[in-house]
């Protein structure tokens, strides 16, 4: 599971409707360049390829101040919905699930029903208590790695993982069952998005003219011939 797929799919569910320079921002506004694959020739080849399999819905509206094609908008189809949902609960109640899947997860936990995103969670407290025995099976951790040589590092490795994972999810646990964060349906959430137009502090460097004045198109056209947002394309 990729963690692109989740991320652009709730960036364009928590504006209702984005563009891709929208999207670029939010994931960039949150750091997930630099934890997980969401780099912007990913991003804009990511909002055109679910567009093409039904999961998003692309609009032309005015062309861009910079003149060419219309800017494309990208909404969620009920496809795509689903599709969200689905990558967030595999996210969350995963216990062997990548560093940035997980971090995507979490980014979209309160869009679930509190009651939900809990259960979700204990599921993985589940898994890795399951994932521990069968390590523990052949590798008892009281005897310390070197009942096993080195090999038995791997399997010590793999205990630490599994009891530092639970206790972790077990922190969150009960600090969303201590009453943090808003959950959906329990008010106003909180939106970690900003609003078009805004400068984004964490912006990456960007060369030649500003990304948000090229299209959609143009953007996934360059990632595919495999150049980045201001290079030249191939």
């Amino acid at each position: 599971m990729s963690a692109i797929r989740l991320l652009v799919l709730g960036a364009v569910r928590q504006h209702g409707r984005a563009h891709g320079y929208q999207v670029r921002n939010d994931l960039e506004y949150w750091g997930a360049d630099e934890w997980s694959n969401a780099k912007p020739g990913s991003i804009y080849h990511a909002l055109k390829q679910m567009a093409k399999h039904g999961l998003l819905l692309a609009h032309d509206i005015a062309p861009s101040t910079a003149g060419g094609p219309p800017r494309t908008e990208y909404e969620l189809t009920a496809a795509g919905e689903a599709e969200f949902f689905t990558l967030l609960r595999a996210a969350l109640s995963r216990h062997d699930q990548k560093v940035d899947v997980l971090s995507a997860g979490i980014g979209f936990l309160v869009d679930l029903p509190r009651a939900e995103a809990l259960e979700l969670l204990r599921e993985r407290v589940r898994a890795f208590e399951e994932w521990r025995g069968t390590v523990t099976e052949y590798y008892t951790p009281e005897g310390g790695p070197g009942q096993l040589g080195h090999i038995g590092e791997i399997m010590d490795m793999w205990v630490h993982s599994a009891d530092s994972g639970a206790a972790w999810t077990r922190g969150l646990i009960e600090r969303i069952e201590g009453g943090a964060y808003v959950f959906a349906g329990e008010g106003e959430p909180f939106l970690g998005v900003l609003p078009d137009g805004v400068a984004n502090p964490y912006a990456t460097k960007r060369s030649g003219p500003p990304v948000g004045e090229r299209t959609c198109e143009e953007q996934a056209g360059r990632a595919e011939a495999g150049a980045e947002p201001g290079e030249q394309a191939p």
